[in-house]
């Protein structure tokens, strides 16, 4: 009996969630001219999971990271981490680490010694010390550096060694403040992957704040969208992409048509007096009549032969190329813009002219309706 308590309780603790927030809330200043950046937020971050907020500049991210951190007090609601209330705890109490976008290396310290500094402050044995940081070396990939000072590493080493210095104490939380926002475009990408790699060895749950959303696409278990002080929607990256809750999610996600319809029957009626066809799952939420918002993503976007029968009349205003994309930019007879993502032909001519007429259709599926 007793050996299944102790299943029980080991299931219990693994299902309990890594950090909590309950209907947190942040006010910045009094009165009339308080500004309230965070609105009644309640989110549950899994034990072990890539988390990541993202939102645009102002919409609360960062100041959630920081309640987290114990950086900021709530002005309301809770904050648990492993079940434990931390809203009053300073932040040196709780076993949280945060890397910054600037890396706040100490300049005067090899690599080596940066990455063992906060263990030295824990009064940590030396020995201790030393195998930690050999591990960090080579967990960042930075072995041969361990000597050299951080001006002499490039942008992207310099961000391992802030990693590596975050993830030497073995914290139960890893918060990352867009931690890659000054590190050039290929450099960014790169480091995607890394701290991807890194997240899934330690096992340890990251939570990553960031305004880029490819970064969250391809980096992240779970994405929570945020919008002025609140979280619109929390879900997988496919789900977040492919089933936006709302216009600002669909629009904030990635590029997005928007068509305003009237539902009726078994599908939508475009301002043109077209008709779209609404998928079995669409179909079974709509209000006849109800004048509705419809989102198409530019990949499920088909080109067809005008005057194909069931297929919406455009013309074409232009065409972008992309490299392995080519936007075109069509419109359709009352002046709404559609765009369509094309793969681009070796000769990188998709051969449409602007003005020149063609069909559209949408793939199975594709054609979502929006709330507000």
């Amino acid at each position: 009996m007793g050996k299944n308590n102790h299943h029980g309780e080991t299931d219990r603790v693994s299902e309990m969630p890594a950090v909590e927030a309950r209907h947190v809330m942040k006010s910045f200043g009094a009165g009339a001219s308080a500004v309230r950046a965070l609105d009644d937020v309640s989110l549950t971050i899994r034990r072990g999971e890539f988390f990541t907020l993202l939102g645009p500049s102002g919409c609360g991210k960062t100041t959630l990271l920081r309640c987290i951190a114990g950086f900021e007090m709530p002005t309301g609601g809770m904050i648990l981490l492993n079940g434990r209330d931390i809203t009053v705890e300073p932040p040196n109490r709780r076993p949280v680490n945060t890397v910054f976008q600037s890396y706040a290396l100490f300049p005067h310290l090899s690599v080596a010694d940066n990455i063992g500094f906060g263990l030295e402050m824990l009064g940590k044995p030396r020995a201790e010390v030393a195998a930690v940081v050999e591990r960090m070396l080579a967990l960042v990939q930075l072995e041969s550096f361990a000597d050299r000072r951080p001006a002499q590493l490039s942008g992207g080493q310099q961000q391992r060694v802030a990693l590596a210095r975050a993830l030497a104490p073995a914290p139960e939380v890893l918060l990352l403040d867009e931690p890659l926002s000054a590190l050039d475009l290929k450099l960014r990408k790169e480091m995607q992957v890394e701290l991807k790699r890194l997240q899934n060895e330690t096992g340890i749950t990251f939570v990553f704040v960031t305004h880029d959303q490819e970064e969250a696409l391809t980096m992240s278990d779970r994405i929570g969208v945020m919008s002025a002080g609140r979280l619109l929607q929390v879900g997988p990256p496919r789900e977040i992409y492919n089933r936006p809750v709302n216009r600002f999610v669909a629009n904030f996600i990635g590029e997005t048509n928007f068509l305003t319809a009237r539902a009726e029957g078994s599908g939508f009626v475009l301002a043109t007096g077209e008709r779209v066809e609404a998928s079995d799952q669409v179909r079974g939420g709509m209000t006849p009549g109800a004048s509705v918002t419809l989102a198409v993503r530019p990949e499920q976007v088909r080109l067809v032969t005008a005057g194909e029968a069931g297929a919406l009349a455009a013309k074409v205003a232009d065409t972008i190329y992309f490299g392995t994309d080519t936007h075109c930019q069509l419109r359709l007879a009352d002046g709404t813009e559609v765009v369509a993502r094309l793969q681009s032909p070796p000769s990188g001519d998709v051969g449409l002219a602007p003005g020149a007429p063609v069909g559209i259709r949408f793939a199975d599926g594709a054609v979502q309706v929006l709330g507000d």
